[in-house]
């Protein structure tokens, strides 16, 4: 383990000299200051200190972890938190985790050598060590973490939201494609259309998944008509699936949405261009990411900070995946 007394050998200057430069305490010449920086950068000593300590009123950069870039729901998030970042002086280091924990903790040990002065994630494991380590603010988006702070869309509106406008558009037998369990918002979308299909007495069937991409949505496609053949109406966890869900529909000479409705969470841009196009619950993932990105520059410069888990509306977009409403006699 690297020390205080090897990065002086290295620089060829004492510990208290060392010392001083880390902690801002004392005289140390422009070029002295020089040999030891490049010290600490080149044996990467006490990264979280000396990214604290050091450079924490220099830098100007922030890390943005995302967990799958091939999503188009991620690159909205992103877009939102670099125009906000850019126009007040930061600048970006992004990282791509493809949902695996090992690389994201490869990122994340990429971001302290780096010296980001703070960090927006969104990624599947919230509850990791890793990110209380850094010691650095942390803000989680389309995430949440215990008391962490967080940016995320009201995902249990929307799950009901799902339930609600499938049923007022006639599906009885409906099949429920549940997010990954260890993904918070995921399951509040479930929650939330399980909650309503029941309070309107209606049984729903639910196909479990793993993730959100697109390496196995259409496996679980496959999935789902193999188990239910009959269902009438599929509530997605994301709208990457409900196009699976949607191909293996035509695939099996189904019609959408006379046959078969679907209902898709995030609104991509790709949504709306699907032929037929993707019904969808719609979270305004750029405002999300302007808000992710305000929140942590008002926690990296100790501003006041109100509310520190912010929470966004959800809507349902409709389109040609699912019938008209049907309509309910009126009062007189």
């Amino acid at each position: 383990m690297i020390t205080i007394k090897d990065v002086a050998k290295i620089a060829g200057v004492s510990v208290a000299t060392v010392s001083r430069v880390i902690n801002e305490s004392g005289y140390v010449n422009i070029d002295t200051r020089k040999k030891v920086e490049a010290a600490i950068r080149q044996s990467n000593y006490s990264p979280n200190e000396v990214a604290r300590s050091l450079y924490k009123r220099k830098s100007k950069l922030i890390g943005l972890l995302l967990p799958d870039i091939t999503n188009p729901f991620f690159p909205q998030l992103a877009r939102g938190i670099e125009d906000y970042m850019q126009e007040n002086g930061y600048r970006i280091i992004f990282g791509n985790s493809d949902e695996n924990e090992e690389k994201e903790l490869d990122y994340i040990r990429t971001f302290v050598q780096n010296n980001v002065v703070g960090v927006i994630s969104s990624t599947n494991f919230p509850d990791s060590g890793a990110y209380l380590e850094m010691n650095i603010p942390v803000v989680f988006l389309d995430r949440t973490s215990n008391d962490s702070p967080s940016v995320y869309a009201d995902g249990r509106k929307g799950g009901r939201l799902a339930a609600q406008e499938m049923v007022a558009r006639g599906s009885s037998r409906i099949t429920i494609i549940q997010g990954p369990a260890h993904v918070k918002p995921a399951q509040d979308r479930f929650q939330g259309a399980a909650e309503a299909l029941e309070e309107m007495g209606i049984s729903y069937n639910v196909i479990r998944t793993s993730s959100f991409s697109y390496t196995e949505a259409e496996q679980w496609a496959t999935e789902l008509f193999e188990r239910f053949l009959d269902t009438d109406g599929v509530i997605a966890s994301n709208d990457i699936v409900a196009t699976a869900v949607l191909h293996e529909a035509h695939r099996l000479g189904k019609t959408v949405p006379e046959d078969v409705q679907i209902i898709g969470f995030d609104d991509i841009p790709l949504s709306s261009l699907m032929s037929p196009s993707l019904s969808t619950i719609r979270q305004p993932a750029r405002d999300m990411g302007s808000e992710a990105a305000r929140l942590l520059i008002q926690l990296i410069e100790q501003d006041q900070v109100e509310e520190k888990n912010i929470q966004l509306p959800v809507s349902f977009i409709e389109r040609e995946t699912t019938r008209s409403r049907i309509e309910t006699s009126k009062k007189g």
